[in-house]
């Protein structure tokens, strides 16, 4: 779907206005989700967490439209060519069985967890 220069404005106006409103949160204050938080979390929190991270890359691929990163810059490009054909609902319950099935893991990060266990295996797939 193709967004107006007003649409796009507007992303921007409201990134700019999160990032400015963040004031000088650094990066070790941002919690980084691993297993432990997904598991002991409810399914509308799952839910919200990946479509946080899907408008992270709706808003870095609308950003970058008109000189789009290559793949050796930003995983951006790759994110969706990796979960082609998943749903919110389809990563969170891969998500889900994962960690059920590696209690092991829980302090795994999830967005490692998605990379390396659904956006890698897709991207060999959708080749």
């Amino acid at each position: 779907m193709a967004m107006n220069l007003r649409s796009r404005a507007a992303i921007l106006a409201a990134l700019v206005t999160f990032v400015v409103g963040w004031g000088s949160a650094c990066a070790e204050d941002v919690p980084l989700i691993t297993g432990e938080h997904w598991t002991q979390s409810s399914e509308q929190l799952k839910k919200a967490y990946l479509v946080g991270m899907a408008n992270i890359v709706l808003l870095e691929t609308t950003y970058h439209a008109a000189n789009p990163p290559s793949d050796a810059q930003s995983v951006i490009p790759r994110l969706p060519k990796g979960l082609k054909g998943q749903t919110l609902d389809s990563v969170r319950e891969a998500l889900n069985s994962w960690y059920a099935a590696h209690p092991d893991q829980l302090k795994r990060p999830v967005v490692e967890t998605i990379w390396f266990e659904m956006v890698v295996p897709g991207l060999q797939k959708n080749k």
